[in-house]
């Protein structure tokens, strides 16, 4: 099978979490025997340049990039608030990427065009117009829920009924392009029982898949365990969970144990985290080797209060053997059984509780790495899941009634 995966963004380095879950399928249609090609956009945000990619992944996927001007322009961004188009969308619409898009297109015949992110929707009338390959949205999030959700939690009047705006307007595209796919590969099974719910579109969870092999977990706990986050933060759901933590549950977890620890790894630090001077936060930054930071805590700490689709931090936490405590959105599309794999605190009382108590029975700890690291062998092994996308891609190729798989 020959595939054609159109991106916001570059694959590699998979080092945040979209980046993360492309790579996976990217590398896991590879390792399975199938021709890949790869187009993505490169932006000043998220800026790659082609010669550091290694040259055997350049080779196998055979990679190119056109460049985009992702900036918020202000007065574009305020026109649009007079308008029913989506902004999110309209900065990803490039002549140049269509272009290119077309001419591959005509170079090259392709099974499957899959679509990463509601980002590249553009792009069906073009690949319409070039090829007869089955098109397939991979839906790492439904998108308008988060900025919905990042709504209801800005506290600012005016920023409020902007981000009410972009969120409409999201919604409006968002739930108009299903209908022109031919398959959707969402990344959590809550999400796919929406889409479903609203869309003849034949749907798949797909969720972030790891290689088991590629991930040595380390069961034990310290005495006085760690607590750790490790995650972009110009993903603004990051950055808002981050400070709602320091700002209504940290102090009190320090209050009671005050030789606690919470160390804080990821690209792009706000200048207000840098600088905190909250006792008992250290913030790292940008780590060579999420691995090892992670190997070297003990708890994962992930206080989500908005977003949509997987956490894959706490997927690959897991896969590690650690711990993992957060809220009901944090673990949203992880197939958990609570206090087994994983810890939901859902408030600042409870959030408060579930570190305080793991920080004093490491024991507890160590089990929930456990039976975590079981759960992602049995789930999100990226063989497995691959599997079930390929058979996908097969029955919308044959035509064939879609079964839930």
């Amino acid at each position: 099978m020959n595939i054609l995966i159109l991106c916001n963004k570059s694959p590699f380095p998979p080092g945040e979490g979209g980046p993360m879950a492309i790579n996976s399928v990217v590398t896991g249609l590879l390792d399975a025997g199938h021709q890949v090609k790869v187009m993505a956009f490169n932006s000043e945000k998220y800026h790659v340049n082609p010669d550091d990619i290694p040259e055997e992944y350049r080779r196998k996927t055979r990679i190119e990039f056109v460049d985009i001007d992702l900036r918020v322009r202000v007065m574009k961004a305020f026109r649009n608030l007079f308008s029913d188009e989506s902004y999110h969308v309209q900065r990803f619409i490039s002549d140049a990427f269509a272009e290119r898009l077309a001419a591959v297109l005509e170079q090259e015949r392709f099974d499957v065009v899959q679509l990463e992110m509601i980002y590249m929707t553009p792009y069906i009338d073009t690949i319409r117009a070039h090829s007869d390959a089955k098109i397939v949205l991979r839906a790492h999030n439904v998108e308008h829920q988060i900025w919905e959700r990042m709504a209801k939690k800005e506290p600012l009047l005016p920023k409020r009924l902007y981000i009410r705006h972009l969120a409409r307007t999201l919604k409006k595209y968002e739930l108009g392009v299903i209908d022109r796919v031919d398959g959707i590969a969402a990344i959590t099974y809550t999400d796919a029982a929406f889409f479903r719910g609203i869309t003849a579109t034949p749907v798949i969870d797909i969720p972030y898949g790891v290689n088991i092999d590629a991930f040595a977990p380390e069961y034990e706990t310290a005495e006085k365990p760690s607590f750790y986050h490790i995650g972009s933060m110009n993903w603004r759901p990051n950055e808002e969970a981050i400070r709602w933590f320091l700002a209504e549950v940290w102090d009190k977890i320090h209050e009671r144990i005050p030789d606690a620890k919470f160390y804080l790894a990821g690209r792009n630090m706000p200048k207000w985290l840098v600088k905190t001077k909250r006792k008992g936060v250290v913030v790292v930054g940008e780590v060579p080797d999420a691995h090892e930071f992670v190997k070297q805590h003990d708890v994962a700490v992930v206080p989500l209060l908005s977003g949509s689709g997987i956490r894959i931090k706490i997927i690959e936490s897991m896969a590690l053997g650690k711990a993992v405590v957060t809220t009901i959105v944090g673990a949203e599309g992880i197939q958990y059984t609570e206090f087994e794999d994983v810890v939901i605190a859902e408030n600042v009382p409870k959030m408060v509780e579930a570190v305080c108590r793991l920080y004093k029975h490491p024991e507890e700890a160590e089990t929930l790495g456990r039976n975590a690291r079981r759960l992602v062998e049995e789930l999100y092994d990226n063989k497995k899941i691959i599997n079930r996308l390929l058979i996908f891609y097969n029955e919308l190729m044959s035509g064939k009634v879609i079964t839930e798989l």
